[in-house]
């Protein structure tokens, strides 16, 4: 408790400029100077921006290319074959493109490896696929810019290979018909955050616009939004109007799947969050490749039947249960070995594996080791000889710039700068673990494991009113890029007697400037000794506007606070 360094924003005179221009609340105006957004210009577009803010598809390289190719494949009647990936971005990159160009006439096909059993990515055996199938073209979504063997045995049997991709490339790039990734240094694009999905919906606008058919273009934002805010994608600039007007086209559903599924997350009757789609709709979609059986959750999209997509939720609801119980197994026997061997202390990078773990959640559980003990966490399940993993890091720290330098030791690797992936033969775990954490004592500097809340302003309660709310409300969606706002009061007193809720929350009532309102403390129970009514103290949180019997109520969430 108390262990985390505040860091509170200076007051720039950038945000009194853009408070006077714009006529709004001054710790409004901080929040986005404190997102690096400098002028009235870019205030607007980011408070009031619309659809016409997006890029035109054609400023990515190779975007003529791809759709020309596309549009000979659907006259010449090519069957088209989607290859795509087991998460919850894959999963609806496919569902979106497959649904485009049947809507054009093509006749389409899909693959999605498994999790369990293939591994991430497009393999060189996978051509068989193609072949099998009579295929002329392959498109790839959320994967392929590595897939240099698969590509180039395609080309030597007569397919053609469009990637698109959004990952990191490797040292060449495949001799495909067309590749369509902003994160490509000559792409020429102006946004390099988009997510898988994101890079698809570009083809797709780029496909309709040609065709005449854009006006179904905003059918396909709910699914852009649901994928960019599950890949934890940037939340900014086209990310930021993705998700925006997808969620509310979320409000307004005709998908029968996607329908039930928001029911059944208790969804249908209340307006959709960006947090929903984190923490609800997500992991229901995710739960499938992550178990071993994604084509329920592809499967789920395209069924007209109530009855069916019924019975394909209720099997992702189990899966989602299945998944959170083998989670919490395997969370509590690292966090176990972590302690009991004091490897938070002495090591910058923790390093762990086990046969017994599933390779399909490993990757949740390094990102609640990595908030939990605050440095990165790479996590191995051992399977027929090899360690396959999975690895989160903190803000500080990119993980990725880590694995670039053990890259030697792995038979594959990639990802972000935050979330990696990596395989390697299990009797090598030991020089990599050695490798990684000499690279990690000198790389990462002790100031980077400090834990830090990073305050936007400071705030009295007095100034949260209607029309500070009505500014606030203007700033979401929150997420990567654009973090909720944390503020901060000092001084506040404690009216009520703190209770805990589920044995795990916190809840009190407190004042300040004459204004009251309820606190949240989610998953701080053990905080409640440190207050008293009648107490005083300083506050750091964010601002919670939800609805209670159809009327907005406002709380404060605690982040943290000092005595």
């Amino acid at each position: 408790m108390n262990s985390s360094l505040w860091m509170l924003q200076p007051a720039l005179p950038e945000a009194a400029t853009l408070a006077a221009e714009l006529g709004i609340p001054v710790p409004i105006a901080q929040v986005m100077v404190n997102r690096k957004i400098l002028t009235a210009e870019a205030a607007r577009a980011f408070l009031y921006g619309n659809l016409d803010g997006l890029h035109d598809p054609y400023l990515m390289k190779d975007m003529v290319k791809a759709v020309e190719r596309i549009r000979q494949a659907i006259a010449r009647g090519e069957k088209i074959l989607i290859f795509g990936d087991y998460d919850v971005d894959g999963v609806l990159s496919v569902v979106m493109l497959f649904k485009a160009l049947t809507s054009l006439g093509a006749a389409v096909e899909y693959f999605i490896p498994e999790r369990l059993t293939d591994g991430y990515g497009i393999k060189e055996h996978h051509v068989e696929i193609p072949v099998r199938r009579g295929t002329g073209l392959v498109i790839s979504v959320d994967c392929g810019i590595k897939a240099l063997e698969f590509t180039a045995q395609a080309k030597e049997k007569g397919v053609d290979v469009i990637i698109t991709d959004h990952h990191r490339p490797g040292e060449t790039l495949p001799a495909a018909a067309a590749i369509l990734n902003p994160v490509l240094e000559d792409s020429g694009y102006p946004d390099r955050d988009l997510a898988g999905v994101g890079v698809t919906f570009k083809l797709i606008q780029a496909l309709l616009e040609k065709s005449g058919k854009a006006a179904g273009l905003p059918h396909y934002m709910k699914l852009v939004c649901i994928g960019t805010v599950a890949d934890v994608a940037a939340l900014k600039g086209e990310n930021r109007l993705f998700v925006k007007y997808g969620l509310k086209g979320l409000g307004n559903v005709t998908n029968t799947g996607l329908k039930s599924l928001i029911d059944a997350c208790g969804l249908g009757k209340r307006r959709i969050s960006e947090g929903d789609l984190g923490f609800r709709i997500g992991p229901r979609i995710n739960a499938a490749g992550r178990m071993g059986m994604t084509d329920l959750a592809v499967r789920l999209f395209f069924c007209d039947s109530i009855e069916e997509s019924l019975s394909l939720v209720q099997q992702l609801e189990e899966l989602n249960s299945k998944r959170q119980k083998t989670e919490e197994k395997i969370f509590q026997a690292a966090k176990e070995k972590i302690e009991e061997g004091s490897l938070d202390q002495k090591y910058k990078c923790i390093v762990l594996g086990s046969e017994e773990w599933h390779r399909g959640v490993i990757g949740i559980v390094a990102s609640k080791l990595k908030d939990y003990f605050h440095r990165p966490v790479l996590l191995f399940a051992y399977e027929n000889g090899k360690a396959c993993g999975s690895g989160r890091s903190i803000s500080d720290v990119p993980l990725i710039e880590l694995l670039d330098e053990c890259k030697h030791l792995f038979l594959s690797y990639g990802g972000h700068r935050l979330a990696v992936g990596c395989t390697l033969p299990v009797d090598r775990m030991e020089a990599f673990k050695e490798t990684l954490n000499t690279l990690a004592a000198t790389r990462i500097g002790d100031e980077a494991l400090k834990r830090k809340i990073r305050i936007d302003s400071p705030l009295s309660f007095s100034d949260i009113d209607s029309g500070f709310l009505g500014y606030f409300s203007l700033l979401v969606p929150f997420g990567v890029g654009n973090p909720k706002p944390l503020f901060v009061t000092e001084g506040v007193e404690i009216l009520s007697a703190p209770q805990i809720l589920q044995r795990k929350h916190l809840k009190f009532l407190a004042r300040q400037n004459g204004r009251v309102f309820e606190v949240m403390g989610w998953d701080k129970a053990d905080w409640s000794h440190l207050l008293r009514r009648g107490g005083r103290v300083d506050l750091a949180y964010s601002i919670l506007v939800s609805e209670y019997l159809g009327e907005p109520r406002t709380s404060l969430s605690i982040e943290d606070l000092k005595v």
